[in-house]
């Protein structure tokens, strides 16, 4: 797992109602960013889910204008 260095991350584990997300992260208020990883999934793919959720905050995707299509592309 890649580690974010000054960017404080919070990683929560809960199922998801859909298989097809492995997870989603949001800003806080507070400055840092909350993980949400799905649990119904297997431990390889969480850890995918992760990463990439990880480069959304490395890549300060919540700070650009680019459309989500384009952000979302692997």
């Amino acid at each position: 797992m890649t580690l974010i260095e000054n960017i404080d991350y919070f990683v929560h584990y809960v199922p998801f109602p859909v298989w097809n997300c492995g997870g989603m992260v949001m800003p806080n208020d507070d400055g840092t960013f909350s993980i949400y990883i799905n649990s119904l999934l297997s431990a390889d793919r969480q850890r995918q889910a992760l990463r990439h959720e990880l480069k959304h905050i490395i890549d300060g995707d919540f700070y650009n204008e680019r459309p989500i299509e384009e952000i979302e592309r692997i």
